[in-house]
């Protein structure tokens, strides 16, 4: 599968690099906003730094596991990864697929600069899936991983309840 070709509508001043450390903050503030705003995660409470340490280090330099960020003039917009799966051995060259913008940060091809990174960053590691899954509606998502040839295989109904309702997620694959 070819990967997507690069957005114009992303300023050159934005720099797609490996997640750092440093970085680990903005990366739990951006997440927070959607846990406590959006149905986006079914996460019910914020995080501090301390509890996404774990999250932070399963994603390494190289590898399956890899965590890209999109920064502008040092200010991070917004993340990717691809990580374990699920826990099970059989399960290791399966990858689930995120990604994260910071708020007024949508739209703007972010998400396919990151997602063109990872792809590339993982190109040559023993994978035979990508998963994404992601609470319905979601348009956009559903049109990024389109754009990077995932297709529909299926939708979960009422999975997550959150905000006093019940929610539906789509699970999308790309073989490789």
């Amino acid at each position: 599968m070819s990967q997507a070709p690069a957005v114009s509508r992303v300023s050159d001043a934005v720099r797609v690099r490996v997640g750092e450390l440093a970085d680990l903050p903005s990366l739990v503030e951006i997440y927070n906003h959607y846990v406590e705003h959006t149905a986006i995660t079914f996460d019910l409470e914020p995080f501090t730094v301390e509890q996404r340490w774990a999250w932070f280090e399963q994603h390494r330099t190289s590898g399956r596991h890899r965590l890209f960020v999109a920064e502008e003039d040092g200010v991070v917009l917004g993340y990717a990864s691809t990580h374990q799966f699920r826990v099970k051995a059989a399960y290791d060259s399966t990858v689930e697929m995120t990604v994260y913008l910071a708020p007024g940060c949508e739209r703007r091809g972010l998400g396919a600069r990151l997602y063109s990174a990872l792809f590339d960053a993982v190109k040559d590691e023993e994978i035979g899936s990508f998963i994404a899954g992601m609470t319905l509606p979601n348009e956009a998502s559903i049109a990024l991983h389109a754009r990077f040839g995932f297709s529909h295989v299926g939708t979960m109904k009422r999975v997550g309840r959150k905000f006093g309702r019940y929610w539906d997620v789509a699970w999308y694959e790309r073989l490789r």
